[in-house]
């Protein structure tokens, strides 16, 4: 492979990571390719375990004809992104957790995203300008993070955060600790609550968060209890099962 094939490759390779669940048709839009050219890559890094080609969520069936396949990273793409130093977290994680009890894992791991709350301390302006600055910041660190607007128009509108890799993941699979404390960050940083559809340290392929829009969900007064219990069930029987084939 020529050193231009390699670079594009890895570009390729990006973008999936990126906005994956993603199709070849997308991927060759925004990278300015062949569509050929972008399938080549992906059938190549299919057979190494490195993409994967998945059927396409409902929601994309469109028009006739057979719909195209969407790709997600694959195991062994997640190897060749950064991994965090994973043994040497696992064993410092399990020396505190062996040493101070579980609780000091939870501290740990508090701690370890209040330089994210920091540096998007006060941001202001409407809810989906916050989370692309959120996303922003995740992407800087490793997290191949997007977002993209679900059920529009509707009471369950709302946005879903992707992660699409996780530089810690298989420190999170043994300490979900690291997981929890990443979402009350994003509610922190955000203002409002979030609800964690699926995680890639359980197994599924890319971090889905989803974000509510409504006023619901906003800061302010407190609401009925049976209203807002009514309305988390709507929300949660709309997305859970979204978030999942994500």
């Amino acid at each position: 492979m020529s050193t231009e094939e390699a670079r594009t490759r890895t570009r390729v390779r990006t973008t999936v990571a990126e906005l994956g669940p993603v199709t070849a048709a997308r991927i060759a839009e925004l990278l300015g390719l062949t569509g050929a050219a972008v399938r080549r890559h992906l059938e190549a890094m299919v057979a190494e375990g490195v993409v994967e080609a998945r059927e396409p969520r409902p929601e994309a069936r469109r028009g006739r004809g057979r719909p195209a396949k969407e790709y997600v990273i694959g195991s062994a793409g997640h190897d060749d992104l950064p991994s965090g130093y994973d043994d040497l977290a696992l064993g410092a994680l399990r020396y505190l957790a062996d040493a101070l009890g579980p609780q000091a894992v939870t501290d740990f791991a508090r701690r370890r995203f209040a330089a994210l709350e920091e540096s998007l301390a006060g941001l202001d302006g409407p809810l989906p300008e916050r989370v692309e600055a959120l996303v922003r910041a995740l992407a800087d660190q490793g997290y191949s993070a997007s977002s993209r607007p679900v059920a529009q128009g509707t009471p369950a509108e709302g946005t879903q955060l992707c992660q699409g890799h996780c530089p810690v993941q298989k420190v999170a699979e043994a300490f979900p600790q690291l997981c929890e404390a990443e979402r009350r960050t994003f509610e922190t940083v955000l203002g409002t609550r979030v609800q964690r559809l699926a995680t890639l340290a359980h197994g599924d392929h890319v971090c889905t968060t989803f974000i509510p829009l409504d006023t619901l969900h906003q800061p302010g007064p407190p609401h009925d209890p049976a209203h807002q219990s009514q309305h988390q069930t709507q929300h949660q029987s709309q997305h859970a099962t979204e978030g999942r084939r994500l």
